[in-house]
């Protein structure tokens, strides 16, 4: 695609297919000139055989099995309300889904509320896209860590860029603002895909969380470009 003539080519097919898809793609690609369409193979009118079909539609068949087996990353740093921590990922591992401790080092994570935690894995080997959404848990020393790593910013970005469910806890709600993330969706409306939980109240918000990760993508956060 680095080539001018194949990019011209490739949008000179699709305006035989849909004009509007067309300038789109070329509005993305650089194209400020439309190139005409390309000569058809076969000149008369082809009615397509099928206008709309739900069954190839990636919303067709959402499933009935919750978050079973959905990967959903914990961010802890030192400092962590480690026993609230610890209580939505059990909630999580209860429904059937795998929760993974994400700190900015393996070993043990120092807890300012309840037992140390161990780190499943490190910020450095875990990118946000083999997660399937994300919690920062609860603790001002922690999140102020984690504030400081820009590991830990981009994970929290990039699970918000794919629209991915968001529980943050507590003083975690600091790490919203440094990543640049809004409670609400631009147009105002509350965004279904981010939970916020009040200090100590991890328990009242596990359904909502658990149900925003149950619906797996929230598209209406996505805009072209990226807001965040």
């Amino acid at each position: 695609m680095q080539v001018p003539a194949i990019r011209e080519r490739m949008v000179s097919g699709l305006m035989n297919v849909a004009p509007e898809l067309a300038q789109e793609i070329a509005d993305g690609l650089g194209i400020t000139e439309m190139p005409a369409a390309m000569p058809k193979v076969m000149q008369k009118k082809v009615r397509p055989k099928v206008a709309e079909s739900k069954a190839l539609s990636l919303f067709a068949r959402p499933g009935t099995v919750g978050i079973q087996a959905r990967r959903i990353a914990i961010l802890v740093a030192d400092g962590v309300n480690g026993s609230e921590a610890r209580t939505i990922a059990e909630r999580l591992t209860l429904d059937g889904a795998v929760p993974v401790f994400v700190a900015p080092k393996l070993g043990t994570v120092q807890s300012a509320a309840g037992k140390a935690l161990q780190a499943d894995a490190s910020l450095e080997v875990s990118p946000s896209v083999v997660f399937d959404a994300v919690v920062v848990a609860d603790g001002d020393a922690a999140v102020d860590a984690l504030a400081k790593d820009a590991r830990a910013v981009d994970f929290l970005k990039e699970q918000y860029r794919h629209c991915k469910p968001i529980l943050v806890l507590g003083a975690a709600t600091r790490l919203l603002q440094e990543a640049g993330i809004h409670r609400a969706l631009p147009s105002g409306k509350p965004d279904s895909g981010l939970i916020v939980g009040a200090p100590g109240k991890a328990v009242s918000v596990a359904d909502a969380f658990i149900a925003a990760v149950a619906a797996h993508r929230h598209y209406d956060r996505e805009s072209d470009p990226p807001a965040v």
